[in-house]
């Protein structure tokens, strides 16, 4: 990652600094970059010393208790400073937490701009990060596009590092409500189809928003959720209306009887589409454990995902309307399935998490969802209006 950070001197005058994350070549300072916080590749200091140390002692418990001891070190060498005139080590700032930082916090692009603003009197107005390159194979990246820092190990740092700042919200964290009524498609003694408008949660969440669920008992009494929307997806859903029709189609879901279908607008890229009009996509996918929620593709943990699509048409804008049946259930798979360059390479539009937010909503739409009754055994269909 690449970042900018536009600063302000005690005299109005304005300028910007740039920084990279990791090391360019093994190399942590290049010229015309912020220097690190801590540069630990000097080849004669202390870590390199140590480093070579543990690297030639017999694997046990006294080879893990020095290497525990050596990351401790880095962290207290890593000192980092807020607007407010505090400066903390990395290990304080994640001990506040009750969290321990993860191997590389600090080196980053942010906190490394942050950090020299602060120690050269510098004061920061704006600042973002984007990749450049090509895209690592387990994640979505795209060169050129901007991208939030990582929850796991920014996101404490950053949280200290801009006290003191007056800081716009995080969009991200947004509490996206809607006002758009959820429209029941069908009724009966057992269950509830529910077409449900994109930014409504599914079921209650972390905000005091109106979840669906919530929506629905208030005028329905006892109902059960048996399965899951991301909010900002809109479309079909189904409910349990008693505790046995529940336990039947979580079964059903649970042992992928029920079929679904959805509507997608993939955005305009840089180069044609250059895959068939239809295909299947069969990546695993497993939580980024450092950048949650985000799900990326890993091929030693990850839990296959396998999703069919068809392109229902390509827009004079380069637009792409395209429909998916997924197999899985995965967290996110669609959104990564089209996002990553292993998948269709063109993120949702409107994907906030694996695109670029445009403004509006997430182009993504349950269009289609097939069960049988809880109580008959009858096959149903049932479909809400496309995007």
């Amino acid at each position: 990652m690449l970042g900018v950070l536009k600063v302000e001197d005690e005299e109005g005058t304005e300028g910007y600094l740039y920084a990279f994350s990791g090391t360019v070549g093994g190399r942590a300072t290049l010229p015309g970059f912020v220097p690190p916080i801590f540069d630990l590749t000097a080849p004669e200091g202390y870590f390199r010393q140590r480093e070579a140390e543990i690297s030639a002692m017999p694997p046990g418990e006294a080879r893990k208790a020095a290497s525990a001891e050596l990351q401790a070190w880095i962290f207290d060498q890593y000192r980092v400073s807020n607007a407010r005139g505090e400066t903390l080590s990395i290990r304080e700032v994640f001990a506040r937490r009750g969290l321990v930082p993860p191997g590389g916090t600090g080196d980053c692009a942010a906190p490394k701009l942050l950090q020299y603003a602060y120690s050269h009197g510098l004061t920061p107005i704006a600042m973002g990060e984007f990749w450049y390159g090509a895209s690592p194979a387990s994640e979505v990246r795209e060169q050129g596009r901007f991208y939030p820092s990582c929850t796991g190990k920014c996101g404490p740092l950053l949280s200290f590092m801009l006290e003191g700042l007056d800081v716009a919200p995080n969009p991200l964290d947004r509490e996206f409500t809607t006002d758009a009524e959820p429209r029941i498609l069908h009724e009966d003694a057992d269950i509830l189809v529910v077409s449900k408008p994109a930014g409504m949660l599914a079921v209650p969440g972390r905000t005091r928003a109106v979840s669906l669920l919530d929506w629905l008992r208030a005028r329905y009494g006892e109902v059960h959720s048996c399965h899951r929307l991301d909010m900002d997806t809109s479309g079909v859903m189904v409910f349990a209306r008693n505790l046995p029709a529940k336990v039947e189609l979580e079964r059903q879901f649970a042992g992928r009887e029920v079929t679904k279908t959805y509507r997608a607008r993939l955005v305009a890229g840089d180069r044609p589409f250059g895959h068939a009009p239809r295909g299947t996509i069969a990546l695993p996918l497993a939580l980024d454990y450092y950048d949650r929620p985000r799900q990326m593709v890993d091929r030693e943990h990850g839990k296959l995902a396998v999703t069919e699509y068809e392109v229902l048409s390509q827009l004079p804008d380069g637009e792409i309307d395209i429909r998916f049946t997924p197999h899985t259930g995965r967290t996110h798979q669609l959104r990564v399935h089209a996002a990553h360059a292993a998948g269709l390479g063109r993120p949702i539009k409107g994907d906030r998490l694996y695109g670029s937010p445009d403004g509006g909503r997430l182009w993504l739409h349950a269009e289609s969802l097939t069960i049988h009754h809880p109580a008959s055994g009858a096959q149903m269909r049932f479909e809400a209006d496309a995007l």
